[in-house]
């Protein structure tokens, strides 16, 4: 079986088959990474010691034991049909400790750094190929789950720096193929995130003024001046001097030109000689077309700005970067919009971002507030006269954008656009409308028959007009509904439907919510050992990785698998290193229960906020009742069995689509008893 592994994102390994390999805890992890880290060396055991305890002051007695035990069991991950007391061949046993011995084609940052190497001596087409093919293999930051580990530091650095310079030697294969409109969007974000990069500085400039772009693209140059001395006290190097000169001459080494010929490999192309494009169709066109658009609509022109939202809007319902870039630049146009101060250019700005919404949890509190505070002040400045349609549309902004929040103004907001779009008669302007209605459907707890009404409207509504994002959102939320309704059956046919139209239409991040909702139907179902479920969340939880969604990903695994554990008679994750995420508070109490420390639990539990109002709603109060039954704390169970009353005939967090606890009614039962007790 040959066993691959992957550093350039979360620590992961996968079987001859593609399956990932379960690593158990933290530490079992944290010595595969370790020894990753040493590529293919001998760390010895005290080593092993020292680096995986290393935050604290001394390790505990038995911690080579410890680690012995974490290789062991390894050992039987990595090599499950090894014969017993047969010598490992992967993870071996050399000296004072332990080498992993993994072939060079198994490692993803090794095939990396090869790719890399090799693109330099490829024919350019082939290099770019090799490059995009590379950079795809990133899942997240290099050893994400150990970022703050002072072992692997080092390498973190050296594969970061290793995946910037691929970026921009895929900018300069672009530049020299002749797809100039294409390189700009990269390396635009390229030098935002990395501003003292010059040579990142240079490629955007060249990009910009390949499209006809001269102003932009020394404005870019004047830009990188500015950031290069505010944050580095350095003036711009020689070759960015030189560019700038060269841009105002027109100096004929910068234009592409029949006269030069093909560069034989980006070894050999310092000028980025644009050729021949052997791109498909698709890509022609649209290089051309962007580059048409840079030629004939003014920089700085308003329309660039509404052109724009579209773009982003396309560019969010990709996942991973995209959604994060979206979210990025569609704040930067608002602002930018703002700036003009032109009321209704910035309604349609704000109002034209209409990506349908599935998560009750923003990925940006802040962004989402800076957004809704943006979008009330333009609603308040528009004329008399707006168009009723922008009016709906900054309406349902503030309603999406103000989901999880106690504020009563996204309800009202909610309704107000909902209104307004029922009066239009248009089917895209209410499909947004009816998208802010769901995020407002969290008041209180038993709302899934509502929700799922909203659904089935979206889904017919989608249908009849050809919007397919928005049906797709019809049937995840029907999958929602009919999941806390114990309809799976139903679910099921929502799932398929979703996928279906997201195989179609590429729509990737679909596939992160029925994965998901899957697992829960075997957790649901209950016929799979519980370990096969946890197994299977972890394959799910690594749809989520790069996905772009950080209000959905943090701690929702640790919540999965507690919600899994208490289903089944077992008592909360105890690891110290498990990161809760926003769900800690409701988890804390049964920590500390598992831990044995009741009067904690009691402490934490008199404490204990609300839940937010959002798809866990019922499972954290769930999880909030479990405790307090648990330590007799009345006042939480008083309060449990009123919030969770309303949801009597649901399944506990299965509106989610992701994790349920079980039917609420259960815990009903058992508050009522516990209350009717003496006191």
């Amino acid at each position: 079986m040959e066993v691959a592994f992957g550093v350039l994102g979360p620590v992961a390994a996968w079987d001859g088959t593609g399956d990932t390999i379960a690593l158990k805890g933290p530490r079992h992890r944290a010595v595969l990474a370790r020894l990753l880290v040493a590529r293919r060396r001998v760390v010895p055991v005290a080593r092993l010691v020292e680096d995986l305890w290393a935050g604290q002051d001394e390790p505990p007695a038995d911690a080579v034991g410890a680690v012995r035990t974490f290789v062991a069991a390894l050992r039987r991950a990595l090599e499950p049909e090894r014969p017993p007391r047969s010598p490992a061949r992967l993870l071996v046993t050399e000296g004072p400790g332990y080498a992993l011995r993994a072939e060079p084609g198994a490692v993803d940052a090794w095939r990396f750094e090869r790719a890399v190497t090799d693109a330099a001596t490829l024919p350019v087409p082939d290099a770019l190929n090799r490059l995009e093919e590379a950079l795809s293999w990133w899942r997240g930051p290099a050893y994400a789950d150990f970022g703050d580990e002072a072992w692997a530091r080092a390498e973190r650095s050296r594969l970061a720096e290793l995946r910037l310079h691929a970026v921009e030697r895929r900018a300069e294969a672009q530049l020299a193929l002749g797809r100039a409109a294409l390189a700009v969007p990269d390396l635009d974000a390229h030098v935002a995130e990395h501003p003292w990069r010059e040579e990142a500085w240079r490629l955007l400039a060249l990009a910009l003024y390949r499209t006809g772009r001269q102003g932009d693209a020394l404005a870019v140059l004047r830009r990188a001046r500015t950031l290069l001395v505010d944050q580095l006290g350095a003036d711009p190097g020689p070759t960015l001097r030189r560019l700038e000169a060269d841009i105002l001459d027109h100096a004929a080494h910068l234009d592409p030109g029949p006269h030069i010929d093909h560069p034989p490999s980006l070894a050999h192309a310092p000028h980025l000689t644009p050729v021949s494009d052997p791109s498909g169709p698709a890509d022609r066109v649209w290089a051309e077309a962007t580059a048409a658009y840079d030629r004939t609509v003014a920089s700085g022109a308003r329309a660039r700005l509404e052109s724009t939202v579209g773009l982003l809007r396309d560019l969010a319902v990709t996942g991973g970067d995209g959604l994060e870039a979206a979210r990025r630049h569609r704040l930067a146009a608002i602002t930018a919009a703002r700036e003009l101060g032109d009321p209704e250019l910035t309604a349609r700005v704000i109002g034209g971002y209409d990506v349908p919404a599935i998560w009750t949890r923003v990925d940006d509190p802040h962004q989402a507030a800076d957004t809704v505070a943006a979008a009330e002040h333009t609603l308040a400045a528009l004329p008399p006269d707006a168009q009723l349609t922008s009016r709906a549309r900054l309406l349902a902004t503030i309603a999406l954008e103000s989901r999880g929040t106690r504020s009563a103004r996204g309800l009202q907001a909610a309704r107000q656009a909902e209104e307004i779009a029922r009066g239009l008669n248009g089917p895209a302007l209410l499909a947004f409308a009816l998208n802010g209605t769901f995020m407002q459907t969290f008041h209180r707890a038993g709302l899934a028959p509502q929700r799922d009404e909203i659904g089935a409207e979206l889904v017919a509504l989608s249908a009849r007009h050809g919007m397919v994002t928005y049906e797709v959102l019809g049937h995840l939320v029907r999958l929602q509904s009919r999941s806390a309704l114990a309809d799976f059956t139903g679910a099921d046919a929502h799932a398929t439907a979703a996928d279906r139209l997201a195989d179609r239409h590429e729509l990737p991040l679909v596939g992160v919510f029925t994965q998901w909702y899957r697992v829960l139907r075997l957790t649901a179902t209950g016929s799979p050992h519980p370990a096969e479920v946890a197994t299977a969340y972890q394959d799910a939880a690594l749809r989520l990785d790069g996905a772009g969604m950080p209000g959905l990903e943090r701690g929702l695994l640790p919540l999965a698998l507690l919600c899994l554990r208490l289903r089944s008679g077992q008592p909360a994750q105890t690891d110290e290193h498990i990161d809760w995420g926003p769900y800690e508070p409701w988890a804390r109490p049964l920590v500390l229960l598992a831990r044995d420390r009741p009067t904690e639990a009691r402490v934490a539990l008199s404490s204990l906020p609300d839940p937010p109002r959002d798809l866990l709603f019922e499972a954290l109060w769930c999880l909030a009742a479990r405790a307090a039954l648990t330590v007799g704390d009345r006042g939480t169970m008083e309060r449990a069995l009123t919030e969770l009353t309303p949801a009597a005939a649901e399944l506990a967090g299965a509106g989610s689509g992701l994790l349920t606890l079980g039917p609420v009614a259960q815990y009903l039962d058992s508050l009522a008893v516990a209350l009717r007790g003496p006191r």
